[in-house]
C-alpha cells in the first residue's frame, strides 16, 4: 500500500448546517463532484468530504453512535477494482481488522473498510468517477 491519504470523510449530524459552515463560514468552494448529501472539497491533493453520520456508519457497517464509530473515516483510493481486494488482504495480514469486506456499492464503485490497531476506520475504495492525476492525487472536477 502506497503511503498516501486521498480522502477524509467527516460524518456530520446536520449536513446542511455543516455545508453552510464550510462554504460560508470558512469560504471553501465545494467541488462539482458534490451531489445530494455528499460534499467534496479539494484540499491540495487530499479531499475532504462531508456525509451524514448515520449514512457513513451504514456504509461502513458499524453503529452510528457509541462504540466503534467516531464520525470520521480515512480513505485510500485505488486505481483498479482489484487493488481494493489486494490492499484489504495486505492490511489484514499486517494486523488490521476487516470491518466490511469489499463489495459493490450503490454509487457505482467498490469498497471495503478496515480498522487499524487503534480502531480508526479506513475505507479502501475504487471510484470509477474520480481519476488520478500524474502525481497520484485524486483529480476532482
Amino acid at each position: 500500500m502506497r503511503q498516501q491519504l486521498h480522502l477524509v470523510t467527516l460524518g456530520v449530524g446536520d449536513f446542511d448546517a455543516a455545508l453552510k459552515f464550510y462554504e460560508q463560514g470558512l469560504g471553501w468552494k465545494k467541488s462539482e463532484a458534490s451531489q445530494g448529501d455528499v460534499a467534496f472539497f479539494s484540499m491540495g491533493g487530499v479531499v475532504l468530504s462531508l456525509y451524514p453520520r448515520d449514512k457513513l456508519a451504514e456504509d461502513a457497517t458499524v453503529p452510528a453512535g457509541g462504540e466503534g464509530f467516531e464520525g470520521i473515516t480515512l480513505a485510500y483510493n485505488t486505481r483498479t477494482r482489484e487493488e481494493v481486494d489486494e490492499v484489504l488482504a495486505q492490511v489484514a495480514q499486517a494486523g488490521a481488522r476487516i470491518v466490511k469486506p469489499a463489495q459493490d456499492v450503490f454509487w457505482g464503485g467498490y469498497n471495503g473498510y478496515f480498522a487499524d490497531p487503534d480502531g480508526h476506520l479506513w475505507e479502501v475504495a475504487w471510484n470509477p468517477f474520480f481519476p488520478f492525476d500524474d502525481a497520484g492525487r485524486l483529480d476532482l472536477p
